[in-house]
Order: C-alpha cells, then sequence, then structure tokens
C-alpha cells in the first residue's frame, strides 16, 4: 500500500487532549538528563516540588498523537520513518501539571521520488484547557519508504507539496561557547516513558529491522538537551527565557554518545551544530538556531 496524500492532507492527523501531572513533567526532565549532578540547584527546580518548573522543550512531548504512522489508513511504511527536523515556539510557560489540548494536521507531502523517499511536514498547535495557545510546533519527518506516491493517478499533485524551508545560516568562526553533555546508556528507555515508546529506541530487533545497527536515542531527546545547552551557556540555567529552537537531525544519536554543543550567539539569536567527538566529530545535530528572551 502506497502513501495516501489525501489522507495525511485532508483532516487533522488527530486532536489529543491529555492530562499530565509533576510525575510526567519530572520523567521528561530525567529523560533530557537534568539530575547528572544531583547538587546542581539551579536545576532541582525541573525535578522537584514544590515550585516544580517545566521545561520549555517538554511541549514536544505533549498533546501528540503517538504512533499515529500505524494507521492503515495512511499507507506509510512505518518502520522506515525518521524525524528529520524540528521547531518549537513558545507563546507562554507550560504549567507544570495540567490539561492540553494538541491539534496535529499535515502541512506539506512532498515527493522526492521512487527510492528516494518522502517529507511529510507537521504542524501542531499546543493550548491549555482554557484555549489559550502554549506553543506551536512544526515536524518534519522523512518516510523512506515511500516516495514515489504521486505516481499513482489521484493521489495528489504531481511530486505532491512543495517543501522549502529556509535554513539558518552555517556560523562562522570558532563557537563563543562550548557545552558537552552526556548521554546515559539507558537514557532512551527512560525517556520512552513520557515521551515517544517507539521500538526503535528501545527494541534491538525492531531496529535492526529498520535499518540501525542498534536502537538510537530518540531525536527529540537530543533536541531537549540542546535546550539544556543553549540555558547553561546563555541563560543562567532559567528556562523561561529560552522561546524557540529549531534543528535538524542529521545523523543518529547513540545512547551513551557524549555531545559536544557549539554555540554562536548575535543578540537575542543563537545559532548552534551538535556533534559526537568519539565518531570522529560527527555531526548529529545541525543547522540549529534558537531565540532567547
Amino acid at each position: 500500500m502506497a502513501l495516501d496524500y489525501h489522507a495525511l492532507k485532508d483532516a487533522p492527523i488527530a486532536d489529543v487532549e491529555q492530562r499530565y501531572d509533576a510525575r510526567d513533567t519530572i520523567l521528561y526532565a530525567l529523560g533530557i538528563g537534568i539530575g547528572e549532578d544531583p547538587l546542581d540547584e539551579r536545576l532541582l527546580r525541573h525535578v522537584l516540588e514544590p515550585g516544580l518548573v517545566a521545561l520549555p522543550t517538554f511541549a514536544t512531548v505533549l498533546g501528540y498523537p503517538f504512533m499515529w504512522i500505524d494507521a492503515p489508513r495512511f499507507g506509510l511504511d512505518a518502520a522506515r520513518i525518521v524525524h528529520a527536523g524540528h521547531a518549537l515556539r513558545l507563546h507562554a510557560p507550560l504549567p507544570a501539571a495540567g490539561v492540553v489540548r494538541g491539534v496535529t494536521r499535515a502541512v506539506a507531502v512532498a515527493d522526492k521520488g521512487p527510492g528516494r523517499g518522502a517529507l511529510i511536514v507537521l504542524e501542531r498547535t499546543l493550548a491549555d484547557a482554557a484555549g489559550a495557545p502554549l506553543a506551536t510546533q512544526t515536524m518534519t519527518l522523512m518516510a523512506r519508504g515511500d516516495g514515489g506516491f504521486s505516481a499513482r493517478e489521484g493521489n495528489g499533485p504531481p511530486g505532491g507539496d512543495t517543501v522549502s524551508a529556509p535554513r539558518p545560516v552555517a556560523p562562522e568562526g570558532p563557537p563563543d561557547a562550548v557545552v558537552e553533555l552526556a548521554t546515559l546508556p539507558q537514557q532512551a528507555l527512560i525517556y520512552r516513558l513520557v515521551a515517544d515508546p517507539n521500538p526503535l529506541h528501545a527494541d534491538p530487533r525492531f531496529a535492526r529491522a529498520a535499518g540501525f545497527e542498534r536502537p538510537i536515542l530518540h531525536g527529540l531527546c537530543g533536541y531537549g538537551m540542546v535546550g539544556r545547552a543553549l540555558m547553561r551557556a546563555y541563560l543562567d540555567d532559567d528556562s523561561s527565557r529560552l522561546l524557540g529552537l529549531s534543528l535538524r537531525f542529521a545523523a543518529p544519536v547513540l545512547p551513551g554518545d557524549r555531545l559536544r554543543i557549539a554555540l554562536w550567539r548575535d543578540g537575542a539569536t543563537a545559532r548552534f551544530r551538535a556533534s559526537v567527538p568519539a565518531r570522529a566529530d560527527l555531526v548529529v545535530l545541525d543547522q540549529g538556531e534558537a531565540t532567547l528572551g
């Protein structure tokens, strides 16, 4: 079965109402490595009550219809879909506990051709129980097994939709800050408890069937760790001042990798890339840009 363009585009993929509590907020923070220094009082506010503060990147796992790609109506090769990029814009601080509503829809589906895959661009709006906006995010997926879908008559325009996402200009010169953060060998197993249960990140057999040597770390886990690096380098660990964050996932992070995050700041904008020194400085997160308050 081929990717069904109209099933993806003609209606919201899902509306999700989610109730979360302090335990979820804390588990997310632990999943992106908060608490590696249990004496760091600046960060303990994200894992201790009272006065618990939700991290801004927690929005990436709220109100999302996890595993929607398995629905037969979309005709997707779910095992071969990877997260290619993500952008988040915060409209208000996230409550440490509450009820949120997420509305997810596909805004573009581009056909890269047979054997080259397809790009699916999703937009998710997140609001609180009263309807006040909390965050807007754009998620780009690479459907590696779904190229050539538009050759089927009536399955969308030739080539699908045009996807033209401007990318930040690559930084020049040496970084003005570098933050190194270690991932844990078991980090994906922790992160999945509150975030994404996709077996690609936990089941070695599933990972091998998807073309990976071993389970890989969730892309959004690395994304949250970049948020931590920005907070440390520029914001005195004040999470309320991280207002937006976008990046491209360039290569998988493996649980246990140590990330080297290089940062360049220009006023309220910071650009960054993350690499793994132990793997020949492999760039894993690229074209990063953040908005700082």
